[in-house]
């Protein structure tokens, strides 16, 4: 990956969790080509992540994302409080772990790159409920037609 100053650049080492999902995503590639297709992408290939997997499509004109059918995660689901499938980012009470979802899918689609965010809400000198985020740009249909996203928590 690239160092640069974009907005939500990963930092050079992953959390476990994130780095198989980013490894995943490479291996997914296709000859030169800089981004996998959303197609290949089987979740059941990730047993070990299953839970902390999501796959986000994106819809480009208006530009919005929802959370695919299917493929949001049990420890995502119990962590937010329910099941989203199905749901446009910009109809849900935004609320721990999707905090800034919107803008880190935004700038996944416009950079065409792997993007990162990492919370922690500090209470009493130690961090709580800290938790990460990848977001793996995925390609079909001439555009960036989906996204993988992964959290890994602490």
């Amino acid at each position: 990956m690239r160092s640069s100053k974009r907005p939500y650049a990963p930092p050079r080492k992953l959390e476990r969790g994130l780095a198989q999902a980013l490894a995943f995503w490479n291996g997914l590639k296709r000859r030169q080509a800089e981004i996998p297709f959303w197609d290949d992408v089987k979740l059941s290939a990730l047993p070990q992540l299953s839970g902390t997997l999501a796959m986000i499509d994106v819809s480009p004109r208006p530009v919005r994302f929802r959370f695919a059918v299917g493929t949001l995660g049990e420890e995502i689901k119990r962590r937010y409080g329910g099941d989203l499938a199905g749901v446009f980012l910009d109809e849900i009470e935004i609320r721990y772990p999707f905090q800034f979802l919107i803008s880190q899918c935004s700038a996944t689609v416009e950079s065409g790159a792997p993007t990162y965010y990492r919370y922690a809400e500090a209470r009493g000198g130690r961090p709580q409920q800290a938790f990460s985020r990848l977001l793996l740009p995925l390609w079909g249909d001439g555009r960036i037609g989906m996204l993988l996203g992964a959290f890994a928590w602490e």
